[in-house]
């Protein structure tokens, strides 16, 4: 008898203590077998386990930061912490590794979002942004040489296509779609042959976004939308995949993230 499918669910959920309500509304209609957080802006002695106990996340993983950064992996089976990366050699709290029952290795990550300014001569949040980037590829390629079943997911805070954006052309000097931003990344992406899970349903013909701005004040309307939120997998795990769907409804929700959770199903091993 086949194993069922298993829900997989990573959301920017923008302070996890702000957003119980949210994340309880979210949990209770979706029921993701696992959950990654990024920006979850709390201690770990601080952090807010009982709603997710009472949800059946019974093994937990946080590795958190107060003010900013911050990530967490949630599951209803068993897991194994495998480790925590800083790829641009500052202290913060942006990457979780977990091993699943199958062996496959799930890595959430939070990429800095790199400040307004695409100068890393003049920003140097934006340099860091790109130090993580390069040290991202250079961790994905040696991922490549070492092979097996991996599983990349976060808010990596660059939409890599033009359809991934409300508009190439008035986006390409702002941070999250400039071209040395989205040509790094999809150098990283093919350093390992990542496959990204969602644009293999959804075609890079349309347009498909994750996250928008509490800048619009109709939002929806508006609909200026951009892609920073992924969840790829390694050229292992493709035939593995099942569905992807970004749950736009969230960002409608009061009290929103301006971040939308996305949810891919896998059937793993």
């Amino acid at each position: 008898m086949s194993k069922k499918p298993i829900k997989l669910a990573t959301w920017n959920i923008n302070s996890v203590r702000a957003r119980l309500d949210l994340m309880g509304a979210f949990l209770k209609q979706h029921d993701p077998d696992i959950l990654c957080l990024q920006e979850t802006k709390v201690r770990d002695d601080e952090f807010p386990h009982e709603l997710f106990e009472q949800r059946g996340y019974a093994h937990r993983l946080i590795h958190g930061q107060p003010g900013y950064n911050g990530v967490a992996i949630f599951a209803k089976r068993a897991i194994t912490l495998k480790e925590k990366l800083n790829l641009a050699g500052r202290d913060d709290r942006r990457h979780i590794a977990a091993e699943l029952a199958d062996g496959t290795i799930l890595h959430n990550y939070y990429v800095p979002a790199g400040g307004d300014i695409p100068d890393p001569v003049a920003n140097d949040k934006f340099a860091h942004k790109l130090e993580v980037l390069a040290g991202m590829t250079k961790w994905s390629a040696a991922l490549k040489k070492k092979g097996g079943k991996e599983i990349l997911v976060g808010d990596l805070n660059i939409a890599p296509l033009e359809t991934d954006v409300w508009s190439h052309k008035q986006l390409l000097k702002i941070v999250s779609h400039t071209p040395v931003e989205t040509e790094g990344m999809l150098k990283m992406q093919a350093a390992r042959g990542w496959v990204d899970a969602v644009r293999h349903f959804v075609p890079p013909s349309e347009k498909l976004y994750s996250w928008w701005s509490y800048r619009s004040a109709n939002w929806e309307a508006a609909d200026k939308g951009r892609r920073l939120d992924h969840v790829w997998v390694s050229p292992e795990l493709q035939g593995k995949l099942v569905g992807a769907q970004v749950i736009k409804a969230m960002r409608g929700m009061e009290k929103a993230s301006d971040h939308a959770p996305i949810i891919v199903t896998l059937k793993l091993d």
